[in-house]
């Protein structure tokens, strides 16, 4: 059912059209009281009303995908510390000097088991500004990916600012003229538009 064009149905007593345009498969029908969007091609209700009064203003922006965003913002922060730590702090010259062979009575005080890890975590320090450069490089990665799909979801809108509530949003439009036409009917002094069908002219032979 086309509810642009049927916006005559959802109607107050008293209330009239003012201005009526299609955008996408919807639409936006602004009349004496309210603005009412009509929105079948977008996520939530598929009609939604604001008050005149409670209606901001109406601009084209461009929005996308805010999660993606948030997730390659932090994979970005924390891939640029890795490999910024990794590649400052070197412990190979730190734990070269460190070395366990010369203790030749562990093994008769029943210490090697425990000798033996410590020459692990030791081996494992050595590594650890290698292995935080490559996380860093992964987290990158991952950001660089999240990101890429965050522009890939970026659409123009167009988007009528709700005061304390949630902004309505449309496909926007090619026509500039559209944007205009919305806005010039929002405008508290716009006279409303003359939605009556012009009247026949009389019979000269009645």
């Amino acid at each position: 059912m086309d509810w642009v064009e049927r916006a005559g149905d959802l109607l107050y007593d008293g209330e009239t059209i003012r201005e009526q345009v299609r955008v996408g498969n919807g639409g936006v029908v602004v009349t004496s009281h309210r603005l009412l969007a009509f929105t079948p091609d977008r996520d939530g209700p598929n009609f939604r009303q604001v008050d005149r009064p409670n209606v901001d203003g109406v601009d084209r922006q461009r929005a996308g995908n805010v999660d993606f965003l948030e997730q390659g913002v932090k994979a970005l922060v924390v891939g640029a510390v890795l490999v910024a730590a990794g590649q400052m702090v070197s412990l190979d010259s730190l734990v070269a000097g460190v070395s366990l062979s010369g203790v030749g009575s562990a093994g008769a005080m029943g210490l090697g088991g425990m000798l033996g890890l410590l020459e692990g975590m030791l081996r494992l320090m050595a590594q650890l500004d290698d292995l935080m450069t490559l996380f860093g490089g992964l987290a990158l990665a991952v950001a660089a990916v999240a990101l890429g799909v965050y522009l890939w979801s970026r659409e123009r809108l167009l988007v009528v600012s709700v005061a304390g509530g949630d902004d309505v949003e449309l496909p926007a439009p090619d026509d500039d003229a559209v944007l205009e036409r919305v806005r010039a009917a929002i405008r508290p002094d716009t006279p409303p538009s003359d939605t009556t069908q012009p009247s026949a002219p009389d019979d000269p032979l009645a």
